[in-house]
């Protein structure tokens, strides 16, 4: 049976000619900029996955907004997306109407939205 290899603690910091330590330096450089890589493709897949500022996308929320009858899971979901487009629609002439009448500040309210502050 061959003799166990002992390590010593020592050892790790050996700088016989350096070369132990230029590696262990590479090594932790190397650690670092793949953090720093990643951290950064995660950002562009997050702005990659922005919501698109639709407001046909808010179909699902008809029903409740033109009668008292209660929003659905999926306009509760579609309002929640589109939350960062609100201001957007409350700005455009066109939808203010539809975007601030009370049925929609309470179905907005009902799903957890709060109504934006522009």
């Amino acid at each position: 049976m061959p003799p166990k290899a002992k390590t010593h603690f020592s050892n790790f910091f050996c700088i016989s000619g350096g070369g132990e330590l230029k590696m262990k330096k590479r090594s932790y450089i190397v650690v670092v900029v793949m953090v720093i890589v990643m951290a950064v493709l995660l950002g562009e897949a997050s702005v990659a996955e922005a919501v698109t500022c639709s407001p046909l996308e808010l179909s699902p929320c008809v029903g409740a907004i033109t009668s008292s009858q209660p929003p659905s899971r999926t306009c509760c979901d579609k309002v929640r997306e589109q939350r960062p487009c609100l201001c957007g629609y409350l700005k455009d002439p066109n939808l203010r109407q539809y975007v601030n009448s009370p049925n929609s500040r309470r179905v907005a309210s009902t799903c957890g939205v709060p109504t934006p502050t522009c």
